[in-house]
């Protein structure tokens, strides 16, 4: 097919810069635009050097005339803005791939308490594709809007998933504990962000909620068929990017032979031998977040401690990559009906 002509709004942020780092090595892409109100006629390789070499655009502030002559349009802009701009892009028949959280959640009232302000266009909300390629691969073919999951989700429902369609589980009294590199915050300047402030430090955040919450519970109920009940708990790790996921969960007393720890291990293997992008680790294994830096990769393992009835699942992504900027290219190659794997193919940065 003839080359896809992409647009990226909001291009300054961590999301926005890994995007252009892995569209500069995708062979169907051109990126022809990139905008940015504050950075508006900055070349993108001044206010990132690392991409010299790979673009000669400059930022240019949002203009959705310009963005209509894209074939896909990503933003990755903070929460509540795609919603200004697109519904018009919708209307036009560009397709859109949300990274920000305006288009996760089916339940506006809950979106609304979760993110403080009132949603714009919930009708597209009901019209979004949750992309999430390991459930819904068929419906993100045919979709013109995308909502590109969480990183935290992301790692947490690839880890239960399995689980709950299988109905192994109990749905509630799950936990996640769950640390974050600081890039899962954004490219921003607060005090408690700063690295003198969390180097040598470890630290949860949000126990009493977090707004990934109701994206995760959304996502596990499908799976299971009814609502399940989530303890999730964030924490801040003193490293750049990276997310390790820490699941728990009760096996259900009818689960007999199928709740051995080779049952579980094969349980794993079955439901992703078909994913390129989640690694089933062998029995006993501790996936180490290093393993998937910069990468669309997934890995996971499970285990059952001393063979009693909690359910334990490890489960690493890097946020930037495929708790991010790299699923959303991903789910682009799905929509184009590109190979799936195409500019994502480069195994993880070591040390």
């Amino acid at each position: 097919m003839s080359v896809i002509k992409a647009a990226i709004v909001g291009g300054t942020g961590y999301t926005g810069v890994e995007l252009l780092r892995l569209l500069s090595g995708h062979p169907q892409v051109e990126v022809t635009a990139i905008t940015s109100r504050a950075e508006a006629g900055t070349p993108v390789a001044e206010l990132f050097p690392s991409l010299r070499g790979h673009y000669d655009l400059k930022f240019t502030a949002p203009d959705v005339q310009q963005l209509a002559q894209c074939d896909v349009v990503f933003f990755a802009t903070p929460h509540g803005v795609a919603q200004a701009q697109v519904p018009e892009l919708v209307a036009r028949g560009v397709r859109v791939i949300d990274l920000s959280a305006d288009f996760r959640l089916q339940d506006i009232p809950a979106w609304e308490q979760w993110y403080g302000q009132q949603h714009a266009c919930p009708e597209l909300a009901a019209e979004a594709v949750y992309g999430l390629p390991e459930v819904n691969r068929a419906q993100i073919a045919g979709a013109q809007l995308i909502a590109c999951p969480g990183c935290y989700p992301t790692a947490i429902q690839l880890g239960f998933i399995p689980l709950l369609e299988a109905g192994l589980i109990e749905p509630s009294g799950l936990i996640a504990n769950a640390a974050s590199g600081a890039s899962g915050a954004g490219r921003q300047g607060k005090t408690d962000l700063l690295f003198a402030e969390n180097n040598d430090s470890f630290r949860a955040y949000a126990a009493s909620g977090h707004r990934h919450l109701p994206e995760i519970e959304q996502g596990l109920a499908r799976a299971f068929g009814s609502e399940v009940e989530l303890t999730f708990v964030p924490h801040l790790l003193p490293m750049v990017r990276g997310i390790h996921a820490t699941l728990y969960a009760t096996l259900k007393t009818t689960a007999d032979a199928a709740g051995s720890q080779e049952a579980l291990q094969q349980l794993f293997e079955q439901r992703y031998a078909a994913e390129p992008f989640v690694d089933v680790m062998p029995a006993g294994s501790h996936p180490q977040t290093r393993s998937v830096r910069g990468t669309n990769m997934c890995r996971i393992a499970v285990l059952r401690p001393q063979g009693r009835d909690k359910v334990v699942v490890l489960s690493v992504i890097d946020n930037l990559a495929k708790g991010a900027s790299a699923q959303a290219v991903q789910n682009m190659n799905i929509m184009f009906g590109l190979n799936e794997n195409q500019g994502l193919e480069s195994p993880a940065l070591l040390p």
